[in-house]
């Protein structure tokens, strides 16, 4: 069981940048985001493996930017260009394999609050 804790969430107005944080307890090959709106299912928009190959979904594709710190177990998101349609609790994930299925996620964090105001 890896143990997963984001940071960095907030308020934010519609054209700004947040950085998300998530320090993992152990290493996991795959790693992801996920976020989940109200109302909403929870879905994946970017992943990440440890030799750096990525994906994200059409929604966030140019604007968010998913990296990571191997050596220090610690996964990011960067967001920018930010639309209030981004306004949800986001969860950092450890993946099975390369996707951004939910199915695919082995541990979930806690998740963080973004919110966005046009």
């Amino acid at each position: 069981q890896v143990q997963l804790a984001e940071s960095g969430g907030g308020s934010v107005e519609a054209g700004g940048s947040l950085k998300l944080s998530c320090a993992a307890s152990a290493y996991s090959y795959y790693m992801g985001w996920f976020r989940q709106a109200p109302g909403k299912e929870r879905e994946g928009i970017a992943t990440i493996s440890s030799g750096g190959s990525t994906t994200y979904a059409d929604s966030v594709k140019g604007r968010f930017s998913i990296s990571r710190d191997t050596p220090k177990n610690t996964l990011y998101l960067q967001m920018n260009k930010l639309k209030p349609e981004d306004t949800a609790t986001y969860y950092c994930a450890t993946i099975r394999h390369f996707t951004l299925d939910n199915s695919g996620v082995s541990n979930w964090g806690q998740g963080t609050q973004v919110t966005v105001s046009s």
